[in-house]
C-alpha cells in the first residue's frame, strides 16, 4: 500500500456529530458554566455520548497551558478558577442521573499545585450530592509535584486515569512539556495506592508496532490495569498530521499484545477514546 493510501482518511472513519441530539445538553452545561472535553477536544463520539446523556467534565477552565500538537483544546492564558465549579459539576451529575462519571481537566502549569486542590473540591462536592457515584479521574502529571498528586490520590477515585498518549520517541514532537517517565510514575504511584490505574495511547502518529509493544510492557510494569487504544485524528491542519490510518485487524493485534504484556482490560478500536464507554471499560 502506498503512502497516499495510508494517509487518506477512509470513509468509514467518519461519524455523524448529531448536533440536534446534543443541543439540549450543551445548553444545560453552559447554564452552569461547565465545559466538557467532548466539545473542547472535538471528540468524534460526541453525538453518540451526548445522546446517551453522558459526558466527560472538563474542570480548571477550558484553556490549557501546554502546547501538545495533537490536542484541540484551546491553548493560552488560563482563566481564574471558578469557585462554583465543584457544586455545579455535582448538580449537573445529579440532573443527568449518572452513576459513573469521568472528570478531567486542562493542564494548569500556572498553578502551584497544578489544580490538585480544585480536583479534591470537585470530588468531594460530587460525592456529597451523589452518594454512591463512581468517579474516574483523568488527570495531568502535575509537573511531577508528588504532594499535589497525593492530594488527589488521597480522595480515592474509583479509577485513576493518566494518558501517556503516545510512545516515548514521539514526545518531543507530540507532547512537548511532558515526559514519558514522569507519566509512568504518576500511574505507578496511583497503582501503589491500590487504585485501578488506567492509561490511553493514540495510534497513527508515526509510532512503530515494536514501540507500542514496549510501551505496553512499561505500562504493565507501572501497574496499569486498563488500557485504551484509538486512532489519532488531526483536529485541524495546524495540528500534528496523521501518519497512518489503521484497519480493525490492527487493533485486534494490539489488544492481544497488550493482554500478553499482562494488562487486564484493553479497549481498542478506531473510535476508542480515553473516556469512551468508560463505565463499561472501568468495571474491572
Amino acid at each position: 500500500m502506498n503512502n497516499a493510501a495510508l494517509n487518506k482518511k477512509p470513509a468509514w472513519l467518519r461519524k455523524q456529530l448529531g448536533f440536534g441530539a446534543t443541543a439540549k445538553l450543551k445548553a444545560e452545561l453552559r447554564g452552569k458554566n461547565l465545559h466538557t472535553v467532548c466539545e473542547s477536544a472535538k471528540c468524534p463520539n460526541i453525538g453518540e455520548c451526548f445522546s446517551r446523556k453522558t459526558a466527560t467534565f472538563l474542570i480548571l477552565g477550558n484553556a490549557c497551558t501546554r502546547t501538545c500538537t495533537f490536542c484541540a483544546v484551546d491553548k493560552g492564558k488560563a482563566a481564574p478558577l471558578d469557585p462554583h465549579e465543584p457544586e455545579n459539576v455535582a448538580r449537573m451529575i445529579k440532573e443527568m442521573a449518572l452513576r459513573y462519571v469521568v472528570i478531567t481537566s486542562v493542564t494548569r502549569d500556572d498553578l502551584p499545585d497544578g489544580g490538585a486542590a480544585h480536583y479534591v473540591a470537585v470530588m468531594r462536592a460530587v460525592r456529597r450530592e451523589n452518594p454512591g457515584v463512581l468517579i474516574e479521574l483523568l488527570i495531568p502529571d502535575f509537573s511531577g509535584n508528588w504532594d499535589a498528586l497525593n492530594m488527589v490520590l488521597g480522595e480515592r477515585p474509583d479509577v485513576l486515569n493518566h494518558n501517556v498518549e503516545t510512545v516515548p520517541a514521539l514526545y518531543p514532537r507530540v507532547r512537548p512539556g511532558a515526559d514519558f517517565g514522569m507519566s509512568l510514575e504518576v500511574l505507578r504511584r496511583a497503582a501503589g495506592c491500590g487504585l485501578a490505574a488506567k492509561s490511553g495511547i493514540m495510534v497513527g502518529l508515526g509510532e512503530t508496532e515494536e514501540e507500542l509493544v514496549a510501551a505496553f510492557a512499561a505500562l504493565k510494569e507501572a501497574g496499569v490495569r486498563i488500557l485504551t487504544l484509538g486512532q489519532y485524528l488531526a483536529p485541524s491542519r495546524n495540528h500534528a498530521p496523521v501518519a497512518r490510518y489503521y484497519e480493525e485487524e490492527f487493533y485486534e493485534r494490539l489488544s492481544r499484545a497488550a493482554r500478553a504484556a499482562g494488562i487486564e482490560k484493553v479497549f481498542a478500536g478506531p473510535f476508542v477514546r480515553s473516556s469512551y464507554m468508560a463505565e463499561e471499560v472501568g468495571a474491572l
